[in-house]
């Protein structure tokens, strides 16, 4: 039975009661009585019974709550501390790239600078030699016709058909 109802119970019956002249008592019947305490009796401990079991129940959702609070909190800061190494992680990342890429470029140039410095070497080397070579034959070519061969004087073609017999 509900606690309510019968404290509902226990008013109706003082409101029933004859109230005694002259003074703040009443009479009440002594049975009726008897048995609403009787049954508060059963009844309050059904209810605290159920109070404690509420309130049982409430603190385990609670702290089924504050575990689940505490776990979530938990796998956000992981989250969290993951994104920022992952962060942290790309902007390394970046940077070794960016000092590779500038290595790279660095050593292009200078392999660019000593390619040219050694065909410019071989050029120069290829011209001088080339530039000998060219006084060689000049130097041959002068000679052939000066000292070697000199050149016959030109003949008349009148003498030339004398000659001829």
């Amino acid at each position: 039975m509900d606690i309510l109802h019968l404290v509902d119970r226990l008013e109706e019956l003082f409101n029933d009661s004859r109230p005694i002249w002259l003074t703040h008592s009443v009479i009440v019947d002594e049975d009726r009585m008897l048995d609403l305490i009787d049954q508060m009796r059963v009844a309050i401990p059904e209810e605290i019974k159920k109070a404690q079991q509420i309130i049982t129940q409430r603190d385990r959702i609670l702290a089924q709550a504050k575990e689940e609070a505490n776990r979530t909190v938990s796998l956000a800061r992981e989250k969290a501390e993951k994104q920022l190494e992952d962060d942290e992680l790309i902007l390394s990342a970046k940077a070794k790239a960016e000092q590779i890429v500038n290595q790279a470029h660095k050593d292009a140039a200078v392999t660019q600078r000593e390619a040219d410095k050694y065909i410019l070497e071989t050029l120069t080397n290829l011209e001088m030699h080339m530039d000998r070579l060219l006084n060689q034959v000049r130097n041959g070519i002068k000679t052939l016709q000066s000292d070697t061969y000199p050149i016959a004087p030109k003949l008349d073609t009148q003498d030339e058909d004398k000659n001829m017999p």
